[in-house]
């Protein structure tokens, strides 16, 4: 009996991952450990690869959040969907900006999109449906959808499709489900009114549930944004306070639903994460006051004034099939092709750049598998003198790799 006790403990079980979780990493991760070690060591390294504004969140949040911590309020769960201030505070948005009426029933605040978009394709899709979309495109719609157990269908929206999906390539698609951001990441590229309501248009019509990525809206150089609710109420809106509002580390998201999405998206949501961050909600609603739009505004005005700077240097700099950057703060463009003759790679020439001239940018294999890497994403959010001083090291790079 001793024996077989021994015996049965001395043998080592076999684990693996799932399956679901084989998807591959986010590559700008590795280049912002690399940045840190190069940092780390004392070079003086500029990093244009992550989309975090730089300016922190809007004052009249940030004092909100103090006033809530020195008076200890006990911070227990919310409501699963959020605190009912800022639920209306958020339809209260809508109708600021595009003159919606949103019931706030149909408003559910998330911990952060990536929250919002996990409960939202819980709620929506079933293992085994088709979701297209559009690429290049931000990794991380792939990856959760994958590892939720869709089949993820890849519409082609590069430089020959003017960096938007058609609707000829949604027919031939055959898809249950689509994911639309406008304006895009990597790109910059919006849809325009007369676009949106195509798509939705033909989403409803084909029985398409659409997620609307919104959450770049505010941060635009011509019109503000379209939201896809403007035409159809069938499909999700996806945002977030992370980029206009400048809150990317507190974690708050939000979505608006369909009706008959509200109820599984509140039941998924107390189980997956309970609530979102309870002090950041309190503190969130302060977003919405007409000092926080005026101070967000102006650092949009900033973003307008580097993306003008960048656009002024393309000829000079050598980039090629650049994307429109209507939205966003992010540059999608190819590097020169003798440069690129020399390091064959996107990823190549992005590694050879952060070491030699210490100026980091995205290689674009995680917004697009297939041609990602001839093409690099330069972040211009961390303003105009470090993206001017970074410009004029990549111009010397070019010059002495062409």
């Amino acid at each position: 009996m001793t024996d077989k006790v021994t015996s049965s403990r001395s043998e080592q079980p076999h684990f693996t991952p799932s399956r679901r979780s084989q998807v591959p990493p986010f590559r700008v991760m590795t280049i912002l450990q690399r940045v840190a070690e190069l940092t780390a060591t004392g070079q003086p390294v500029i990093s244009l690869c992550a989309g975090e504004p730089s300016g922190g969140a809007p004052t009249a949040v940030t004092e909100a959040a103090r006033n809530i911590h020195d008076a200890a309020v006990p911070l227990n769960y919310t409501p699963s969907l959020g605190i009912q201030p800022l639920r209306e505070a958020i339809a209260e948005h809508y109708r600021r900006w595009y003159d919606l009426e949103v019931p706030v029933s149909q408003v559910a605040v998330t911990t952060g999109s990536s929250g919002g978009f996990m409960v939202g394709f819980l709620a929506a899709f079933d293992v085994g449906d088709r979701v297209g979309l559009a690429r290049p495109g931000y990794a991380a719609y792939r990856n959760v959808l994958q590892a939720l157990g869709c089949e993820v269908v890849e519409i082609p929206a590069g430089a020959e499709q003017g960096f938007l999906p058609s609707i000829r390539d949604l027919e031939q698609a055959n898809v249950t489900g689509l994911v639309l951001a406008s304006p895009n990441n990597p790109t910059g590229t919006m849809v325009e009114p007369a676009s949106m309501q195509q798509l939705t248009s033909w989403c409803d019509a084909h029985g398409v549930r659409l997620f609307s990525d919104e959450i770049y809206h505010g941060i635009t150089y011509s019109t503000r944004g379209v939201s896809s609710w403007e035409y159809s109420r069938t499909g999700v809106v996806v945002s977030s306070f992370s980029k206009y509002w400048g809150m990317p580390g507190w974690r708050l998201g939000w979505l608006l639903l369909p009706e008959d999405l509200v109820a599984p998206v509140s039941a998924l949501s107390g189980s997956v994460s309970l609530c979102p961050p309870a002090a950041g909600q309190y503190a969130a609603v302060e977003a919405f006051s007409d000092t926080a739009y005026a101070e967000c505004d102006a650092r949009v005005s900033q973003f307008a004034a580097t993306r003008s700077l960048i656009l002024s240097r393309t000829s000079e700099l050598g980039f090629d099939d650049a994307a429109p950057a209507d939205g966003a703060f992010y540059y999608y463009a190819r590097p020169p092709k003798a440069v690129m003759q020399r390091f064959g790679t996107a990823t190549a020439y992005a590694q050879a750049l952060l070491e030699s001239h210490y100026v980091a940018l995205t290689p674009g294999l995680d917004f697009d598998p297939v041609d990602g890497d001839e093409f690099i994403r330069i972040s211009f959010a961390a303003g105009t003198a470090a993206v001017s001083e970074a410009l004029e090291r990549i111009q010397h790079f070019h010059a002495q790799n062409s």
